[in-house]
């Protein structure tokens, strides 16, 4: 086990990358052979700078934290940190346990930067795109994705989560991302039964309706019962998922929300409202 874990920790890079163009690949091809929806903005545009903005993030995670959430896996268990270093259990059960409480606190996570109105600039970047696919999944501010891997941290090291552990997480979380953002027709009966398991395209697409009762609902990435259990889930749009509008009502325009400067500079637009999850009122906020 412990040779494995070092020959994951040496290629964590090689296997998260392998892992990221595989499904962008497989859902790139499975959106031309079968969509859910028709595109409103160019699919090369979009793509282009979508990508743009994970290629800088990934960039200054490695200027910023080299070891990233690796690093601190084996630093906080060669330091004897966290809970799961208390207790007798066995190795499979500690790393599914992990894996399952990473998942549930980035569900948190998720709800607070709908909650929480500065985390809200942030996150709105990743709403505000006008289509809804497979780079929609990867799509989010740099300063988003550093907050994000410092509570990542605190996490890693407050549990005492295993390397290998980490590794399975971040490849499910990037994975599953890119799956349930995908604009993919998948059988309504099939879609049913998944979304107990997994969030689905279908499930996930209703967080990014235009309308915020449905913005403020299906916070999952990976995992689907956390929406069910804290009772943010919802089951279909209003509207339908072919009619229904993607984005945020305030950024409508092609050149700020889908070129790569408008995008970084969508946090820093507007005064911070009084914005409260679930009672947003969108023709007052300036947010």
């Amino acid at each position: 086990m412990i040779i494995f874990e070092q020959f994951l920790t040496q290629y964590e890079q090689a296997i998260r990358l392998s892992f990221f163009f595989g499904m962008l690949a497989i859902m790139g091809v499975w959106e031309l052979l079968s969509p859910k929806r028709e595109l409103s903005v160019s699919k090369p545009l979009r793509w282009g700078n979508n990508l743009a903005v994970v290629f800088l993030s990934g960039f200054l995670i490695r200027v910023m934290f080299p070891a990233a959430a690796v690093g601190m896996a084996v630093f906080a268990n060669n330091q004897s940190w966290g809970l799961l270093n208390y207790y007798v259990l066995p190795y499979w059960f500690v790393v599914l346990i992990s894996v399952v409480a990473l998942d549930c606190i980035i569900y948190f996570q998720h709800v607070m930067f709908h909650a929480v109105p500065v985390l809200w600039r942030l996150h709105r970047m990743h709403h505000a795109d006008l289509d809804f696919d497979v780079t929609t999944g990867a799509r989010f501010h740099p300063i988003e994705i550093i907050l994000s891997l410092i509570l990542k941290f605190a996490a890693i090291a407050v549990l005492g989560v295993p390397v290998i552990a980490v590794i399975i997480f971040e490849v499910l979380l990037n994975a599953t991302a890119m799956f349930n953002h995908a604009n993919v027709h998948i059988h309504k009966t099939l879609d049913r039964y998944l979304r107990w398991i997994l969030v689905t395209p279908d499930m996930h697409r209703v967080h990014h309706s235009i309308e915020d009762d449905e913005t403020n609902s299906n916070f999952g990435f990976n995992l689907p019962w956390w929406d069910r259990l804290f009772g943010t889930y919802r089951d279909q749009p209003r509207a339908g998922h072919r009619d229904m509008v993607i984005g945020i009502h305030q950024f409508r325009e092609v050149k700020q929300v889908s070129w790569l400067p408008g995008m970084l500079w969508l946090p820093f637009i507007g005064k911070v409202s009084d914005y409260a999850i679930n009672r947003r009122a969108w023709k007052d906020s300036k947010d």
